[in-house]
């Protein structure tokens, strides 16, 4: 990978992610060789800001607990957080509370989500378990340009998932997951090396 992380390196376009778990999306980005200037999570400790400090990436919170009831101020927070350190370019990896629209006029096409779903089927936080319930052979993960409405978006890439019989949530869960930590770094590399934020 040595090769390709320099050349990403030397693309201008400055990333930030926004992530709320244990953070293996982000790893895998990092891994990648996408250049993050800043992790921003929505609680002040998670696996994903303890893998943003080991990488030496400056790691952000902003607790949404206090700003509630008020999304909208805690999404402007989030702007600010990524403002901060002159962002082109937002990726949501795994980011679990729902932004309003001041970022979306922040970076207006520049928002990049992954969702384990082939949307437009299962939007919202449960798609895995939906897919279960509706009894679906196929499910997968989709990479898209984020948009006020969850979940929606035009659609960068997409891949299927084959439902075993055996599944629970967490063994079809987990085997989404290892397509979306392949799928979506590449994906935001090809985004860099056209050189700049316009999606």
């Amino acid at each position: 990978m040595p090769l390709r992380r320099n050349r990403l390196a030397s693309v201008h376009v400055r990333v930030g992610v926004l992530a709320s778990g244990g953070g293996t999306i982000l790893q895998a980005i990092l891994d990648g060789g996408i250049p993050v200037q800043v992790v921003v999570s929505d609680r002040p400790e998670c696996g994903a800001l303890e893998r943003a400090r080991a990488a030496g990436v400056p790691a952000v919170a902003v607790d949404r607990r206090a700003y509630l009831p008020d999304r909208v101020a805690f999404t402007e927070a989030v702007v600010d957080a990524l403002r901060a350190h002159d962002v082109d370019l937002v990726a949501m990896a795994g980011f679990m509370t729902i932004l309003e629209k001041p970022i979306f006029d922040a970076f207006p096409n520049r928002v990049v989500n992954t969702h384990p779903s082939l949307l437009p089927a299962f939007r919202g936080a449960h798609a895995v378990p939906d897919a279960l319930a509706a009894g679906v052979k196929v499910t997968g993960c989709t990479v898209h340009i984020a948009t006020v409405e969850v979940d929606d978006g035009p659609i960068l890439a997409q891949e299927a998932v084959v439902v075993e019989p055996s599944d629970d949530e967490d063994a079809l869960h987990e085997r989404i997951k290892e397509v979306e930590r392949r799928l979506y770094p590449a994906v935001l590399a090809a985004l860099l090396e056209r050189g700049d934020a316009n999606l």
